[in-house]
């Protein structure tokens, strides 16, 4: 098992990704849709990963849903960053996370493709996801202030 650590550009959001590989190489997928163009959404999964995610301050993230709304990208109010997605599918949550956000993987190691989901049903995308995304997810915010 390997640990990625993981931050947005301010810090605010943070996470460890526990990655069952130690192999040199991770997939990535570059989305094409025009939210992750703009924002640089290149993401990665593993369906026997975990992710635990650190918010400092509740106040300053933005849960954004857009299209479908079955995925919640979030987005740093203070620096914009983007540095995972979640998927509430049954009572389970799942995540990609933001292969930009990574600290001290180097980029040789990033193997990308990319993705085109725009043809998918709404069952065919939540069954993807099931199967392809991080099913064991954590949330934890350090203070209690207000949404």
């Amino acid at each position: 098992m390997r640990t990625i650590t993981g931050k947005c550009h301010c810090g605010n959001i943070a996470f460890e990704l526990q990655w069952p590989d130690a192999g040199a190489e991770i997939a990535v997928r570059a989305c094409n849709c025009e939210f992750c163009t703009k924002h640089g959404g290149v993401y990665t999964s593993h369906p026997g990963g975990a992710l635990n995610a650190f918010i400092t301050e509740r106040s300053a993230i933005n849960r954004y849903r857009f299209g479908t709304s079955t995925a919640e990208f979030y987005v740093c109010t203070r620096c914009g960053a983007v540095p995972f997605v979640t998927s509430a599918i049954g009572h389970n949550l799942y995540a990609v996370v933001n292969v930009n956000t990574f600290e001290h993987v180097p980029r040789e190691q990033l193997k990308e493709s990319v993705s085109d989901f725009s043809e998918e049903t709404t069952e065919s995308r939540l069954a993807r996801r099931q199967r392809n995304w991080i099913p064991r997810v954590s949330i934890e915010y350090e203070n209690a202030d207000t949404e």
